[in-house]
């Protein structure tokens, strides 16, 4: 498994213990105590490293190669999916998946951005940076949902809008800045989950949501670490200063009530147990709609305008 710098001591550990046990099964030696003593110490760093890591390290999770995205999740947690394309006006856009599925035999509307494996993936996924037909479907969507009284659930994953000539072109302010509006008004709960990257507009045009939570590894930022660093001290090498300042993991979110919750990863990040971040993911959907879907409509849109009009203010 391909691992970040932090992570090279813990992959070394990993890559001895693996040694052991092949050199053990080739001699047929006996030198199980051995084996139990690197893997207490395998352990004890994972759970030393991964407990206290720093902002800038959670970025760097959430930007992991390997860690699942919203089609992974749709699969592991949903059945009967079916994909909607297009946003009547120009394209389809592969960077914002939309669809129909089921949860628990609850039908449900699901949109996420979608980044790709490998480089062509990518190329076709636009990196997980939609355009503004992207936006467009998605909201296209979202007034399905509202037709036909479905919940909303969006997975977020994506450092930012794409910034092209040709996606300005085409309005993608505008269309980032109609979703912002249309969504507070949508008469069905909505519940958005941070699952890798929340980058600035393109993560907030598909998030104003009733419920909103970041998995632990991930971030949700006005702007990336990177391009902070540059802004203020003209250096991009000062971004994992940048992730300190910004605030941007869910643990400071949930303190300045940005967000609703912070979902637990699995120990070393989402990638190393898909299933069981998974599972967490279901169970925390179901529990959030169980409450939203007990509250008067009317009351639900009051609330949720109240929600984002409250952040940023300081008492």
């Amino acid at each position: 498994m391909a691992g970040l710098d932090f992570e090279k001591p813990i992959i070394e550990l990993e890559k001895k213990i693996q040694e052991l046990k092949s050199f053990i099964a080739e001699k047929k030696i006996d030198l199980s105590s051995e084996v139990k003593k690197l893997e207490d110490k395998l352990e004890h760093l994972r759970k030393d490293t991964y407990s206290n890591l720093s902002a800038w390290q959670k970025v760097q999770l959430a930007r992991h190669p390997q860690r699942p995205y919203t089609l992974d999740y749709i699969k592991m947690i949903m059945t009967d999916f079916v994909e909607l394309h297009g946003d009547r006006l120009f394209g389809d856009d592969k960077a914002m998946i939309c669809g129909l599925a089921k949860i628990d035999k609850k039908k449900v509307m699901v949109i996420g951005h979608q980044k790709g494996r490998d480089t062509k993936e990518n190329l076709k996924r636009n990196f997980g940076c939609a355009h503004p037909e992207g936006y467009r479907k998605a909201l296209r969507a979202m007034q399905m949902a509202e037709a036909f009284g479905l919940p909303v659930i969006v997975f977020i994953d994506t450092p930012g809008a794409y910034p092209g000539i040709g996606a300005e072109e085409r309005g993608q302010s505008h269309a980032i800045a109609l979703n912002l509006r249309e969504m507070i008004h949508f008469a069905t709960p909505i519940m958005a989950i941070v699952i890798g990257e929340g980058g600035s507009g393109g993560a907030l045009g598909v998030g104003v949501a009733d419920r909103v939570a970041v998995l632990e590894n991930a971030y949700y930022s006005v702007i990336s670490p990177e391009g902070c660093a540059a802004i203020l001290w003209k250096d991009g090498a000062k971004a994992s200063l940048a992730a300190e300042v910004l605030k941007l993991t869910g643990q400071n979110l949930l303190k300045m009530g940005i967000i609703d919750e912070v979902i637990p990863e699995p120990l070393g990040g989402a990638h190393r147990d898909a299933q069981k971040i998974a599972q967490s993911i279901k169970e925390s959907i179901l529990k959030n709609f169980k409450e939203l879907e007990a509250i008067d409509k009317n009351k639900l849109l009051k609330l949720r305008y109240a929600k984002f009009r409250a952040m940023g203010v300081t008492a």
